[in-house]
């Protein structure tokens, strides 16, 4: 039952990572808007996705706009994009696996019970490895971030910060990769516990000295 609850939390957990991941994926809230002037107010706000980049005002109105070209977008955004998307096809297959191989789930049977804990195992690594892959945009997109914020000859209009997607971001990531670690353990077969052998005692075969030779009887 133990093992059940751990596949349990882990899907959980993974298929939350999983969600947040898309949400990640679509928000335009990468990238923000530094306010690095001294400037005390700032009549607007951009943002940026992957996707579309949004222009709030400050009277409350918000303007969004897609990407015209996806060759335009530099190298970065184009490998952000294919990568998050890639970690969130193989979330899906991996959930696919995990409904399959779950022991309290009879899609694969109750005849075979190793089938279905190798099918689980497996649904735990992608798990796990997608939430490594979900990573790499994340942060290679918040080291690009960094870099420009502090680099004297980057205008101050066009800086940016670390908009609030990224940190989500990185909790999705978590998310999955405990989620998976822990689909993983608990689809694993518990260790048989190794039983010791107990050796009947050798009895000695007796000498031909200690035989005793029954005696004769004359009559």
């Amino acid at each position: 039952m133990a093992s059940t609850g751990l596949q349990l939390v882990g899907i959980v957990l993974s298929v939350l990572g999983w969600v947040f991941g898309a949400l990640v994926c679509a928000a335009p809230l990468w990238r923000v808007s530094a306010f690095v002037g001294g400037e005390l107010v700032i009549a607007q706000v951009l943002w940026e996705g992957l996707w579309m980049n949004c222009l709030s005002q400050t009277t409350g109105q918000i303007q969004c706009k897609t990407y015209d070209s996806t060759l335009a977008l530099p190298f970065s955004a184009q490998a952000a994009r294919g990568i998050t998307v890639l970690a969130l096809l193989l979330c899906m297959f991996a959930l696919m696996l995990a409904v399959a191989g779950a022991k309290c789930t009879h899609c694969m049977g109750a005849t075979n019970p190793s089938s279905k804990t190798r099918v689980a195992r497996l649904s735990g690594v992608l798990f796990l490895l997608a939430g490594l892959i979900y990573m790499v945009p994340i942060s290679w997109t918040a080291y690009g971030i960094i870099r420009d914020f502090y680099d004297p000859n980057i205008a101050a209009p066009l800086k940016r910060e670390l908009g609030p997607a990224l940190y989500l971001g990185w909790g999705a990531s978590v998310l999955l990769i405990v989620g998976g670690f822990l689909l993983q353990h608990g689809s694993s077969p518990p260790m048989s516990r190794v039983k010791p052998i107990i050796s009947a005692p050798v009895k000695n075969n007796p000498t031909p000295a200690e035989v005793k030779q029954p005696e004769k009887s004359f009559v």
